[in-house]
């Protein structure tokens, strides 16, 4: 089936016309606000990563939504970052009853769930709490690490929000779909749409040759990056960036497209300097702008 999927290839010709245009006319409520639910104290980097790349690729403000302790971490780190404190439960992750504090936050532009959250019982129902409170939503909201994780866990088929993405690994959407992980490698491009229409959201399936799905049938595949994003905290990034570029008015598919290309590329430039053996997910931060100034020539 892997080859009877017709595909786009994204390129920089492909993807430029998808880089949000700025204007000198405008302020930070130009570029939309991303609320990141991310962070328990073993996993307060990926808060971090997640929260600063949203705004590395111009979204006008990045609420993080996070545990007490988690918060004067990440100040220390940036300050940059605005906070919605979540509390805190006995195993220092966000207490399942937090998705409650979330419904009061006026209408942001995107959501990201799932980076660092970690899994116990409580944050799991706190992740499916929120999932299913926003199930009517057309916020764009982007599912990764533990938010799959939490989905792969249940023993029902669970109705996703509207308009969303999940954004597994190969071994994160084995847990989620139960087909080993060598046959889904095999296949990448058949098991991402299959997924896609089951889940009825987009899908990127990460890793070497990314691959996006879309339920209607549209399938892009990603050719820029190298062995240097193989490093925790990379898809922290990635899903910041696919935050941010909703945010600012792209629709998931777009957004997620733009985002992998610039991802992959930050890597290869990173690499440059850092070598693939030495590119940390923080290098990749700081090279986001040099890959977005390669769409700008």
């Amino acid at each position: 089936m892997e080859n009877t999927l017709n595909h786009i290839e994204l390129t920089k010709e492909y993807v430029q016309k998808l880089l949000p245009q700025r204007s000198d006319y405008s302020s930070k409520g130009s570029y939309g606000c991303v609320v990141n639910i991310a962070g328990s104290l073993m996993y307060s980097g990926a808060a971090y990563l997640s929260s600063i790349s949203a705004l590395k690729v111009g979204a006008g403000l990045v609420k993080l939504a996070t545990t007490t302790n988690v918060i004067p971490i990440t100040a220390s780190l940036s300050a940059d970052i605005t906070f919605i404190d979540l509390g805190e439960s006995s195993d220092y992750t966000i207490p399942k009853d937090a998705y409650k504090i979330l419904k009061e936050i006026k209408e942001p532009s995107s959501y990201s769930i799932g980076c660092g959250l970690s899994l116990g019982h409580d944050i799991q129902d706190f992740i499916l709490s929120f999932l299913k409170n926003n199930k009517d939503n057309q916020t764009p909201i982007i599912i990764d690490a533990d938010g799959i994780n939490a989905l792969a866990c249940t023993n029902k088929k669970f109705t996703l929000p509207l308009n969303s993405i999940i954004t597994p690994h190969p071994l994160e959407l084995s847990r989620l779909i139960d087909v080993p992980v060598d046959e889904i490698q095999s296949n990448r491009i058949k098991y991402a749409w299959e997924t896609s229409r089951e889940f009825d959201c987009i899908v990127l399936l990460k890793g070497h040759d990314s691959v996006i799905a879309v339920p209607n049938g549209q399938i892009f595949v990603n050719k820029t990056g190298n062995s240097a994003l193989a490093k925790g905290g990379s898809g922290d990034v990635l899903t910041g960036m696919i935050a941010g570029f909703s945010a600012q008015g792209l629709n998931l598919e777009n957004a997620t497209c733009l985002a992998v290309y610039l991802h992959g590329k930050a890597g290869e430039i990173a690499s440059l300097t850092q070598t693939e053996y030495g590119v940390l997910a923080t290098n990749l931060i700081n090279t986001i702008p040099q890959a977005i100034k390669t769409l700008l020539n």
